[in-house]
């Protein structure tokens, strides 16, 4: 991945239909992901050289793919005995490394060939070519089961005979997420307690409340991931690396087995253990630092996605129109466009605007999934951030909408209803049509 460091580069194709054609049709349309160059992908504006350097590595250590013991070309050692997918960018690809879901699925060629009928086989209805990335829960337990065994992959031992979980005897309690993006993450981070609070505290129209998350041990403000489950970056990077990739790391040393249990040495001992450590005997500095806390510093350090203000065939005032709607209708109520960082250790963290259209607050819109994770229950999700929205491919938690037009309908339950209804022109604050696709175009700005 190349990239100018400091140079912004801000260029979009768009394949949308003619303006002239939405009027005389009086269709209300997505017009569906935006074109051209990412708008996201590189480090915030500020850093410092040393820092540019620790964006650098966690890059480069979020791009590395896995493989069980390393004997695998240009592959690191550690994955499994369980795992969904073999690299943190095949999970976050689109459209630049630190985002969601690609539109061709990687998972679908890293699934291990045995044993018969083959794993994919087993997956088929979870998983497709052209469907998003995604783990599985089962909501008995609320756990991830991870998609595939490191049986039949090379450097696995002969006596691993471990199998896949029984996803076809659970498919009435399956319960799918699909990657988070991470651009931004720095700044979400940096955000205060206090300020995330005082959101649940604001007076609310249209039915809505909202709360936060909290971690069990001191009490501060969860915020990462689609429950805000997650309290800091590195843990949110280590957990991941524990779940999705089966690699063991000092924040979560014990390999996963299936259904609470161990697997056998055979499969969980084919390396040392954990496998992500500081690497102590090296002599640079830089090269002390594992994976997970390069993880971390490449999200910290990772710039939030870029707003365009035209687009071809779109005016900006349609687009100024557009960001006017989704306030009268309410949707600005839990997106709020923007939040204030606090006094931050990092200068280019400290004091920061993030326009993220999003409270941090978790909300009952009759999406829930019915688990609960820390304070969240099973009816909530974290407000998702809309920064970089206009790109994206894939919707709501599960991946299931792949339009706009789908997400913003599946809004409801006690805090979503009364928004729909206002977006669809049946609410207290009703839109016309021009404003649901003026709405629409400001959207696939962000």
């Amino acid at each position: 991945m190349k990239r100018l460091r400091g140079t912004k580069v801000v260029m979009f194709a768009f394949a949308l239909m003619p303006v002239s054609t939405l009027a005389m049709a009086q269709a209300v349309v997505d017009p569906g992901p935006r074109g051209g160059a990412a708008g996201a992908g590189g480090p915030i504006a500020g850093l410092t050289l040393k820092e540019g350097k620790f964006f650098d590595s966690g890059l480069d250590a979020f791009q590395e793919v896995a493989s069980v013991t390393g004997s695998v070309a240009g592959t690191e050692p550690g994955l499994g005995p369980r795992f969904n997918l073999n690299s943190c960018a095949g999970c976050h690809a689109h459209p630049a490394v630190g985002g969601s879901s690609p539109a061709d699925n990687p998972q679908v060629s890293v699934a291990p060939p045995g044993p018969p009928p083959g794993q994919l086989a087993n997956v088929a209805g979870i998983i497709s070519p052209k469907g998003p990335v995604r783990e599985v829960r089962f909501s008995t337990d609320g756990g991830v089961h991870d998609l595939f065994t490191i049986v039949s992959l090379p450097g696995t031992p002969s006596g691993c005979t471990i199998s896949q979980p029984d996803f076809a005897g659970n498919a009435a309690n399956l319960r799918f997420r699909i990657p988070t993006p991470v651009f931004g993450a720095g700044l979400i981070e940096a955000i205060e307690d206090a300020t995330i609070e005082a959101n649940v505290h604001a007076g609310k129209p249209f039915g809505i409340a909202g709360s936060v998350n909290r971690n069990g041990n001191d009490g501060t403000i969860t915020r990462f991931g689609w429950k805000a489950q997650n309290k800091s970056l590195v843990i949110f990077a280590g957990e991941a690396y524990n779940v999705e990739q089966g690699i063991t790391n000092e924040l979560f040393p014990d390999e996963r087995g299936e259904g609470g249990t161990q697997d056998p040495p055979a499969c969980r001992q084919v390396v040392t253990a954990p496998q992500d450590t500081v690497h102590y005997e090296l002599t640079q500095p830089q090269k002390v630092i594992d994976d997970v806390n390069n993880f971390a510093n490449f999200m910290r350090f990772l710039a939030a996605p870029e707003r365009v203000s035209f687009y071809p065939g779109v005016s900006s005032g349609q687009i100024a129109a557009g960001e006017a709607a989704f306030t009268n209708a309410g949707c600005s109520v839990c997106h709020m466009p923007s939040m204030r960082t606090g006094n931050h250790a990092n200068a280019s963290l400290r004091f920061k605007t993030a326009n993220l259209f999003s409270d941090l607050l978790v909300h009952d819109i009759g999406t829930g999934d019915g688990i609960p994770q820390g304070g969240a229950t099973g009816d909530q999700f974290r407000t998702a951030p809309l920064w970089g929205i206009g790109q994206r491919l894939f919707f709501l938690h599960d991946g299931s909408e792949t339009t706009l037009l789908g997400a913003i309908n599946r809004h409801a339950g006690p805090e979503g209803t009364r928004v729909r209804e206002n977006f669809n022109g049946a609410g207290t604050a009703p839109l016309n049509d021009t404003e649901r696709q003026n709405l629409l175009y400001f959207l696939r700005s962000l």
